[in-house]
């Protein structure tokens, strides 16, 4: 049913899960969390696979419209890059996220004085 409901909606809608559940009426207001997240789950899974020319499912799980405001981020690091960096934010006692986060932040500031 999810499927169906997230087919009819224009395209560019946001908040698709609440959009869908709102349009189940009184079957989305009577379900449990865990059952529409279940549900909602597997909708994602099926729109991307089924419809691959409306729907991106990206790396963190999240559907979305494939159009051109989309950009697929590169995720992929070397297993070499990927260690050396958790061994880097071991020895700075932070984490990874905090880390790369200072890289850039100096990696700017860099650029604005060149």
């Amino acid at each position: 049913m999810m499927l169906e409901a997230l087919l009819q909606l224009p395209s560019g809608t946001k908040n698709l899960k609440e959009n869908i559940t709102f349009q189940l009426g009184l079957i989305g207001q009577m379900s449990t969390t865990r059952d529409i997240n279940n549900a909602w789950d597997e909708t994602k899974k099926k729109a991307a696979k089924q419809y691959p020319d409306r729907f991106i499912l990206d790396k963190r799980n999240v559907l979305q419209w494939k159009d051109e405001s989309v950009k697929v981020l590169d995720v992929r690091i070397s297993s070499i890059n990927f260690k050396k960096l958790n061994e880097l934010a071991e020895k700075e006692n932070c984490t990874v996220d905090a880390l790369v986060t200072n890289l850039i932040f100096h990696y700017k500031k860099h650029q604005k004085t060149q």
